[in-house]
């Protein structure tokens, strides 16, 4: 058995890559309809946060290179990080991205990882962390990272004390305080079907919108081995009304203010002549992946050919259209 400091030093020369990013990378052979565009990295081990959802929770039976639905094996951290580098040379990726668990050293781990990095790669790096303050978002954006995702996850505070059990308050304070003091480098995830009613998930994505906040929207994912393992994902049709209010939102066209809900908190109205709806969704970057620029993310919420919440890709004409029409289906008419 390892002593401390020999599991310690093992668990630094390894990091986890996930499957479809090693691939990618060339650190494994394995077929991929739509390759990730951003090199994901996984830091850390179990979490000490035990989120409802999620793979890394301290309290989840999952196995343990698990996150949402993907595989991260460990690599020596040198092959994963020169396979990042040159990936990145060849235009195989377009950025990195570490996901770090709240585990034993991890802020430190992430400022080390960063820093290497850096110094092997112009890949633009972002983190997505439990920062305990805002003098380690500072920290981590002058080690190299780009940009630090703060994540929320829940669009209330209701739903948040049930899928977390954090703080919420302190949670948004950070993130309003981080959005101010450094413009356009901070993001966070939401997921839909939480248990949040879509207009709670519109309001949020208007207020992370306002604030210069980039979200990655995410759909609810059940994991073997996890509190909320036997939940159901949200309906499609509710997700793409989301991902629309998401893009609507981001052009500006209109703000949730201006938008009518049903009594149990459905969009029944964007607030656009149905025409002016279609022709904005009309080329289907609604339904792609939303998050920092270049991250498509395949199969983190869906299996290769089964129904996409996130497309991974351009849509085509066909998916396009029942995507809109999902959206359009139970809308009034203005």
């Amino acid at each position: 058995m390892l002593r401390n400091s020999e599991a310690m030093s093992t668990v630094e020369s390894t990091v986890g890559v996930s499957a479809g990013t090693a691939a990618a990378l060339g650190l494994q052979c394995m077929r991929q309809i739509d390759a990730p565009t951003t090199a994901y990295l996984m830091v850390g081990e179990r979490c000490r946060y035990d989120c409802a959802f999620c793979a890394q929770a301290h309290s989840s039976q999952a196995r343990a290179h698990w996150l949402s639905r993907v595989v991260w094996p460990p690599y020596p951290l040198d092959e994963a990080l020169g396979a990042v580098a040159r990936g990145f040379e060849l235009g195989e990726i377009v950025r990195c991205c570490l996901q770090v668990t709240m585990s034993p050293g991890y802020l430190a781990r992430t400022l080390s990882l960063a820093q290497q990095l850096h110094a092997v790669s112009r890949a633009p790096l972002c983190a997505s962390i439990i920062a305990p303050d805002l003098d380690s978002v500072g920290a981590l954006l002058d080690s190299g990272v780009e940009r630090v995702s703060l994540a929320l996850d829940a669009a209330c505070e209701r739903v948040y004390e049930q899928a977390k059990g954090g703080t919420w308050q302190r949670q948004m304070e950070l993130l309003r305080t981080a959005a101010r003091r450094f413009p356009g480098r901070i993001g966070t995830h939401l997921i839909a079907g939480l248990g949040e009613t879509e207009q709670e998930m519109s309001t949020m994505l208007q207020s992370m919108l306002d604030q210069g906040i980039t979200v990655g929207l995410f759909s609810f994912t059940p994991v073997p081995g996890t509190r909320w393992s036997e939940r159901q994902p949200p309906a499609i049709a509710s997700y793409r009304r989301i991902q629309a209010a998401l893009y609507i939102l981001a052009t500006g066209d209109s703000r949730v203010d201006g938008w009518r809900f049903s009594a149990t908190g459905q969009i029944v109205s964007y607030g656009l002549a149905q025409q002016r709806l279609r022709d904005l969704l009309a080329d289907g970057r609604a339904f792609q992946t939303a998050g920092c620029p270049g991250c498509n993310r395949p199969y983190y919420n869906e299996r290769p050919g089964k129904l996409l919440y996130n497309y991974p890709r351009p849509l085509h004409g066909q998916e396009v259209e029942e995507a809109v029409s999902l959206v359009c289906a139970e809308l009034e008419h203005e």
